[in-house]
């Protein structure tokens, strides 16, 4: 029941009613609604008759009370909000230029004075519904309807613009019938009427996202398990080399929560398939339902591709049964034409073929429609839009869990229906230069939820070093997805790039799951706010013209900056330009400390990249263990990151895959100051409930680029602490804790700290450096100060009553270490060739 309330009254709200208290205008054919502070909805009727069903776009009718002034004088209205003045001219009946006219109040800035036939002229882009044939940002196959060989892909216009204004067209939208049983498609009348909605924003781009879901719904939260990593290959597999590959996953102790099945989970021959299948192929799955067990009880979901464009043949199990439902005699043979628009032929479809389906444990469909953009029997219906409709209602109709999508963008609206399928790509470095920006520009129409084809699809092989950076990039992306074409020689399991890259590739797909408390936060802030998880950096920085410039980088949630690397680097390090905006960022994987507001130019050997927090933050994170995203009580590390200041988190949990989120959750707040000597992290008791949920959890601190402190309490009790010298970081393990109570830990430092931040590079380079000389000169001794410093994490961990002396000794031997070099014996030669090995530079 709570999926069907949250379907009737959160996202979609197809049946609500005008709000009359909103309506500042009204005669005989034209309506002015105030929907919010920066948005005002404009109909004409010729007919007389106003539009209050709900449509594609703006499913809500029902807006919150908003504050206004309507003012009547000399034949004209103007009716005011804090953001715009819009003046109309009294029963003048349509929209011209002549009777209408919305200017910017004062204090929105860019200022500005519309009506109607004014032109954007700095439209900040929304997406497009594929990216198959791409190579970057051109296309170079003939196979999709709407582009050309050479063309460069046109992404629509978005929400968002420079202008500070944008006009939303609404007056040939598609409505809903309001049918209480499922809401189906309704065309509107024919005829010149206007239904247009105006938005005021000025360069407040975040505030002007959520008052567009006042309107058009709400962006729905995923199941959790939709933020683990997802297995993907066009490939024949057989239940028998999925359940190895599953193994596999298992014994390189590499997470795993989805597994995608491509077309051949159906018969593709001629005479008994196709494109289009509905029957399992029994020759590779001889009984799908206790494959899907097995799955099952291994705690993975799995989704099927469908191709559902040529309907259903007379060899599908299931056609006679389609076939009657439809009318047609089964005996005769006859096709049954996939028509998106035919409710009867849906139901159908759903009743014998897919229900079945996933009452047995198909978990959501991967719908991969590519062919006629508009429907069969209704003008103008996108099938993409409806079909992802359908599916998606679908789930929410019949309440068995979260509903989860996987399919292309289908227009504006379609944000409401999750994650999008970006399709078939090449496997270049192009391709990887142009999905960050495509990826976040995304988020202008709210569609946040992008999955890529990491590694890319067409190609027959594909590069160790470019498939790591484009994990990388894939494991700060909304969805974490790799998937390749059927190709022998393209191959992307973890383990088939040989033992030098499976450890970074683990450590990749680790890292991921570890950053799942914070992801799944800024998943809820989506929901709540109308924010994508990843963002174009003008939200934040509107006024800074490196917000724009730079458009490969992107926040990824509040905390955190992303700058991928999408080129090819030399000499084992790939350099990156940045620019980090004012205040202090660390960077992530090289535990340095940088200024910002400026431009850097960095280096970044392969298993690292270009990943940066906030100076000062604190966010939670799981540990190292996890596998599965299932469980609502894996332990919580708490990464606090070097800088002086206050800094606050306010972690999000619910049950995981339950339909009453909006309502049944829980938020944990953690606050942290930071001053010369001591740092305070204060975790405060849990508010909320939600099913299942755990009363103790175990928390740990991270001390994240930190040298030893001097004491530790924990609730005013002295408290041990331990050292991660591959990190540099502190753990404070307060184990099993009452969620119900407040823990407040106290850290105290030495007057003078040892230098802790940049650790993580430097001993990490310098170690693999030294590993290598000895296959350079497999003789060589290492003298005292070489040697002392490749065997620092030993030391560290031996001696931590030593910790902070090592620090400082590892340091000034680092910083002069072409001294060390020459001291230890190494030819000019060699030298050379070491300090090249770890990008050594004097600062």
């Amino acid at each position: 029941m709570l999926c069907v309330l949250l379907f009737l009254s959160i996202v979609f709200s197809v049946r609500a009613v005008e709000c009359r208290g909103n309506v500042a205008y009204t005669d005989s054919h034209v309506r002015i609604t105030v929907v919010s502070d920066g948005v005002v909805r404009l109909e004409y009727v010729p007919d007389g008759h106003f539009v209050d069903e709900a449509s594609f776009i703006c499913v809500n009718r029902s807006y919150p009370e908003v504050k206004y002034k309507t003012v009547s004088k000399k034949g004209w209205i103007e009716i005011s909000t804090p953001k715009m003045s819009v003046l109309y001219k009294k029963d003048s009946g349509k929209f011209t230029k002549e009777n209408l006219c919305i200017k910017s109040s004062k204090g929105l800035s860019p200022a500005f004075e519309w009506r109607p036939g004014t032109v954007q002229q700095a439209n900040l882009k929304g997406t497009y519904r594929t990216l198959d044939g791409l190579d970057g940002e051109y296309q170079r196959m003939d196979w999709v309807k709407d582009t050309k060989t050479g063309q460069k892909v046109n992404l629509e216009d978005g929400l968002l613009a420079k202008d500070g204004w944008t006009l939303i067209d609404d007056s040939q939208g598609f409505l809903f019938d309001g049918d209480k049983d499922w809401n189906w498609v309704k065309p509107r009348a024919t005829g010149e009427g206007q239904d247009w909605y105006f938005m005021a924003y000025g360069h407040d781009y975040k505030m002007a996202l959520k008052e567009f879901t006042q309107f058009s719904g709400k962006i729905p939260l995923p199941p959790r398990y939709t933020f683990g990593y997802w297995w993907s290959r066009y490939w024949s597999y057989s239940d028998n080399e999925l359940r190895r590959l599953v193994n596999k996953f298992d014994l390189y102790q590499i997470p795993l929560d989805v597994l995608v099945v491509d077309m051949d989970w159906h018969y593709t021959e001629p005479g008994r398939g196709g494109w289009t299948g509905w029957t399992w192929n029994r020759n590779l799955f001889p009984d799908p339902g206790k494959f899907l067990s097995y799955l099952q009880d291994n705690r993975l979901k799995i989704t099927l591709n469908l191709h559902p464009a040529d309907g259903v043949a007379s060899y599908e199990e299931k056609y006679n049964q389609i076939a009657k439902d439809m009318g047609v005699n089964p005996s005769s043979g006859k096709k049954i034409d996939w028509v998106s628009s035919d409710k009867r032929f849906i139901k159908s479809m759903f009743t014998h073929i897919l229900h079945p389906m996933q009452k047995e444990g198909v978990s959501f469909w991967w719908l991969d429609w590519q062919q006629d953009l508009y429907d069969a029997k209704m003008t103008n219906l996108s099938n993409t839009w409806w079909i992802n409709y359908i599916f998606f209602s679908d789930m929410e109709r019949r309440n068995q869990g979260r509903p989860l999508l996987y399919h292309r963008w289908g227009g504006l609206g379609n944000h409401r229906y999750q994650i999008g399928f970006s399709g078939d790509a090449f496997v270049t470095w192009n391709s990887l230069n142009f999905q960050p920006y495509f990826n976040s520009t995304a988020s202008n129409v709210l569609y946040g939820y992008w999955s890529h084809d990491i590694g890319g699809h067409l190609g027959d092989s594909i590069s160790p070093e470019l498939y790591i950076r484009w994990l990388q990039f894939g494991a700060m992306s909304p969805v974490m997805r790799t998937h390749s074409s059927k190709s022998a020689t393209l191959r992307k399991e973890p383990w088939a790039f040989g033992d030098e890259y499976l450890n970074v590739i683990r450590d990749i797909i680790v890292r991921r799951y570890e950053m799942v408390p914070y992801i799944y936060t800024m998943a809820r802030k989506a929901y709540d706010e109308g924010l994508s998880l990843c963002r174009p950096m003008y939200y934040e920085y509107p006024e800074c013209q490196e917000a724009y410039d730079f458009r490969n980088e992107y926040m990824f949630g509040d905390n955190m900056l992303v700058c991928p690397v999408t080129a090819p680097g030399n000499k084992g390090y790939a350099r990156v330009n940045v620019w980090l905006p004012d205040g202090e960022w660390y960077e992530l994987y090289t535990g340095e400390r940088l200024q910002g507001g400026r431009i850097w130019e960095r280096s970044f050997a392969i298993d690292e990249y270009p990943v940066y927090v906030k100076a000062a933050s604190v966010i939670p994170m799981y540990d190292k263990e996890v596998r599965r995203l299932d469980k609502n009580d894996e332990d919580i590390v708490l990464n606090v990151f070097p800088g002086k200041g206050n800094s606050s988190f306010l972690m999000y949990e619910d049950a995981g895959n339950d339909c009453g989120y909006d309502k049944h959750y829980a938020t944990t707040s953690i606050k942290v100051t930071a001053t010369d000597n001591e740092t305070q992290v204060f975790v405060e008791k849990r508010k909320g409930e939600y099913e299942n949920m755990p009363s103790t959890r175990r928390f740990k601190v991270k001390l994240c680029a930190s040298c030893m402190p001097d004491w530790v309490t924990v609730n005013g009790e002295k408290m041990a602490c331990s050292y991660l010298p591959s990190e540099a970081a502190v753990i404070i393990d307060l184990g099993e804790c009452d969620v119900a109570e407040n823990q407040e830990i106290k850290i105290g430092y030495p007057s003078v700290r040892p230098r802790a931040e940049g650790f993580i590079k430097a001993s990490k380079r310098l170690l693999e450096a030294v590993e290598a000389l000895k296959y350079k000169d497999a003789g060589i001794v290492l003298k005292d100060e070489l040697g002392s410093m490749s065997s620092i994490y030993e030391s560290v961990s031996y001696k931590p009553e030593s910790i902070n002396a090592l620090l400082e000794s590892f340091w000034k031997k680092y910083d002069e270490m072409p001294a060390v070099l020459e001291r230890q014996g190494l030819s000019v030669e060699h030298r050379t060739w070491f300090l090249e090995k770890i990008n050594w530079t004097r600062d």
